[in-house]
């Protein structure tokens, strides 16, 4: 049984979000407060947090950034009701893996909650992945490239990852959208080709070698220069 972390101070939306996953096969453990949530869920044995962006005092996104520095690497699908592309940038900056705005259909959110975990399963067991001179480690959660460490934020190597698990392979923005934004991302905005820009900076800075290349019309793809 997954174990869901949930920070919500709506009494009657966390009511209808912990009895709805219940009813699904979810323990899930509920809590009003950002300050008690983040003491809670820095806790291990958590599967997966819901965290409510607009929380007084501590709220989501300072929930998310202190995890992320604590090194905490659960999933965490933030929910608000501010649906604008900086809002979701925002979120995805502070190191949440998806993105859910309110109002929304409860399939939806356990469709979202099902995408998050299947893809952190997928995750387990995988150590490093290489491409050229640079390398991903999955369990440490780092980069280098020609020994030199990169830093990245959890979007961006989410972003990645996608890319060295599929080398040489055109990957089209709504697949990057399905696979590291999961479902129903809005993929009219161009938040994607932003992420694609930040990570190409970072790996490709100081490198006498482009990795990620754009093939117009089509998408992205990570390959070696010719």
């Amino acid at each position: 049984m997954y174990k869901i972390g949930l920070a919500e101070d709506d009494n009657r939306i966390a009511s209808l979000i912990k009895s709805g996953l219940e009813e699904n096969g979810y323990e899930v453990t509920a809590v009003g407060n950002g300050q008690e949530a983040f003491s809670e869920f820095l806790k291990t044995g958590y599967d997966l947090l819901i965290l409510d962006v607009m929380m007084p005092g501590m709220n989501g996104l300072k929930i998310c950034r202190q995890l992320r520095k604590e090194n905490a690497d659960v999933p965490v699908l933030l929910l608000t009701a501010l649906g604008a592309v900086d809002d979701k940038v925002g979120g995805f900056n502070a190191g949440a893996d998806d993105y859910l705005v309110k109002p929304f259909h409860f399939r939806e959110l356990l469709v979202r909650l099902e995408a998050l975990l299947r893809r952190s399963r997928n995750g387990q067991g995988q150590s490093l992945l290489t491409f050229a001179d640079m390398t991903m480690d999955t369990a440490g959660k780092t980069v280098t490239r020609n020994g030199v460490p990169i830093s990245l934020t959890a979007r961006e190597y989410i972003l990645l990852e996608l890319f060295m698990k599929n080398p040489n392979r055109v990957l089209s923005r709504q697949y990057i959208a399905e696979n590291a934004w999961d479902i129903n991302f809005d993929t009219g905005t161009n938040v994607i080709d932003v992420y694609v820009n930040f990570l190409r900076k970072k790996i490709e800075k100081d490198q006498g070698r482009r990795l990620i290349h754009t093939r117009i019309g089509m998408g992205y793809v990570l390959r070696e220069e010719n």
